[in-house]
Formats: structure tokens, sequence, C-alpha cells
């Protein structure tokens, strides 16, 4: 089965083209960060004009680098939620459009499953069961994976989404958006050794984040130490930074340790924009490698919103002969523990 994948959750357009048999042929991403950088956050209104100028081209695009032609196509794979309303709205109207034109089935896939799956495009996929670490923008989540659309959720975070909060700090810091990217480059040029910030929800049993008392910390940390200008001076930014990374992503790796030996299993897999964050991946390495576990990851393309992890949860779904009926109907907040097993 060849399917094509269409991702328009938020500031991203993803279009991919995926085989069963023989795996991913080709994508194509278009990040929105230049268009809502100067706002400092995504503005959903030019989010979903943007999918409507670009959804169109890259289909093509995919098209003619796979050498495919739309007769090619078995199946559509879209977006369903969660997400923007107005983005969710231009995928799937999009996506439903096409299929109805071609002849063939759609299916609506949860955004956060296709996160979860991102890795399975990877050459050693992970194996069932294991724990998932959704880490992104908008969420912060540790599900026991048993199999496809087998889940369940262990626990996530309170308030800020880990990425939510990277966002913010960097705007303390007058970084750019998005904020993860650029607190971690920061971070390279920070004093270890200076600043200690808390390390939320550790101290007390259980698998729930909370990053808004960081946050917190955080900003009075800068408002102690900002000059004239509102800041504090370059080397106490990038020490604020290294501080701030470290007690987010040390916070993770304490729960993930503690969700692997809750569940027993040796394995994590960790998706979503967080995921490309270089500390994190180098800390949970080597904690979980002490009890004999092991993570797993999608390169770094595929941990941000893209096409090539819908058209592969879509094709899972499609096998096992689940399909969207005529009609668009988006969900924006979606529990992913609803969704059908396969």
């Amino acid at each position: 089965m060849r399917v094509l994948g269409i991702e328009t959750s938020c500031d991203e357009t993803g279009v991919a083209i995926y085989d069963s048999n023989l795996g991913l042929l080709g994508h194509r991403l278009y990040s929105q960060v230049k268009v809502h950088a100067e706002y400092g956050g995504v503005v959903p209104e030019l989010a979903s004009r943007d999918h409507v100028r670009k959804l169109l081209p890259l289909v093509n695009e995919v098209l003619a680098a796979t050498n495919s032609a739309t007769t090619d196509i078995d199946a559509i794979a879209f977006t369903n939620g969660p997400g923007l309303i107005g983005a969710l709205m231009v995928g799937a109207c999009f996506a439903r459009s096409l299929a109805y034109a071609w002849n063939i089935p759609a299916v609506g896939v949860h955004h956060m499953e296709g996160h979860l799956l991102a890795p399975m495009l990877e050459d050693n996929p992970p194996s069932f069961p294991f724990v998932a670490l959704l880490v992104s923008g908008g969420h912060t989540q540790l599900v026991d994976v048993r199999s496809i659309g087998e889940y369940q959720l262990l626990g996530e975070s309170l308030d800020d989404a880990a990425g939510e909060a990277f966002d913010k700090a960097a705007k303390m810091l007058d970084l750019d958006y998005p904020g993860g990217p650029a607190i971690a480059k920061l971070a390279e040029l920070g004093n270890p050794d200076r600043f200690k910030f808390p390390r939320p929800m550790v101290d007390r049993p259980g698998l729930e984040f909370s990053f808004s008392g960081l946050k917190t910390y955080t900003l009075n940390t800068v408002a102690e130490h900002k000059q004239e200008n509102g800041l504090p001076d370059d080397q106490t930014c990038a020490d604020i930074a290294f501080a701030f990374q470290e007690a987010v992503v040390q916070t993770i790796a304490i729960k993930c340790k503690r969700a692997l030996e809750q569940t027993g299993y040796t394995t994590l897999v960790m998706a979503g924009g967080v995921s490309a964050n270089k500390r994190l991946r180098e800390l949970l390495t080597h904690n979980l490698a002490k009890i004999g576990a092991s993570v797993f990851y999608a390169r770094n393309e595929f941990c941000t919103d893209n096409g090539a992890m819908i058209a592969y949860a879509g094709c899972q779904r499609l096998l096992n002969n689940q399909q969207e009926p005529l009609g668009v109907t988006v969900r924006p907040r979606w529990d992913m523990t609803t969704l059908a097993p396969l």
C-alpha cells in the first residue's frame, strides 16, 4: 500500500509518501518559523493561510521526487488532531477532497501517535512494548505502549509542556523563537557550576511533570541579575540557559527511569520536537544504560512535525481496514488513549 501523508496541525506543512513494502519513498517539509518569529509564537490565522498556500505545491514536489503518479497512491493519511483547529481543517479538507477526487480511502491520524511511531521509520526500530516519552511544545507525557493503539497514560505535565517552557525561558533571555534550539545553543557557553535550578516534582512519587515553577524561578533569576538594558550580561544569560536546560532534562530523565522501573520495560522511545535536544539524548542514553535499558528516537528531521510520521501511522491503520467516512471532522483536543488498538 502506498500512502500520501499530510501534516498541518500547527506551523509546519509536511507531505510524504510511504510504501508498506518499500518504506519511506520521499517527504517534503515547509516550516513557518520565520513567519511567526517576529510574534514570538504561532499566530493561528497566519499558520492556516500558509498551509493553504503550500500544500498543493508540496504534494506535487513529493509526487515528482518519488516518480509517483496520482494513480500510484492507494490512500491518504492526514492529521486529524490534536492541534490548531484552522490548521487542522486545511489539511483535513485538502486530504478528503483529494481522496474523493482520486476515489481512494482516507484516514485521520492522531498527531501524537504519529510522533510516537516516528522512530519506526529508522533502520533499527524499537520493539513493543515500550515506554514512550512524548515531549514537545504542546505535550509532555509518559505512555505505556503495548502495541499500536494500545496506550496507557502514565503521567503528563500538569501545566506547561517542556517545549512551551523552553519558549518562555528563551523569551525572558530575549532569544529567538523557537526557544528550544536557542536555549540549547546558548547553554553550550554556560558555566555549569554557577546556578542550580530546582528539579520540579522529583522529590515525590509519581510520573507527573510541572514546569511552571521552574519558569518562575528562571524569571526571578533573570530579574536579580538584570542590567540597565533589562537583561543580565551575556555570560550570565548563558549560565541561566545552562541551568534551565539542565533542570528540564534531568527532571525528564528521572521520570523516564521511574516509568521504566514501574512497567518493567527496558526500552524508552522519545518523540516530539524536544526529543532533538542533544543534552536530553546524552543524559537519557547514559542514565538508562545503568539500568540495562536503551533509548530510541527519530532522526532530527522527524522529531518536529512532518508528513512521514503521519504517512507511516496512517498506513498501519489503513492496513487494518480503518478509514474515515466522507465529511470533515477534526479534533483539536483528542485523548490518545481512546484510539482503537490494531
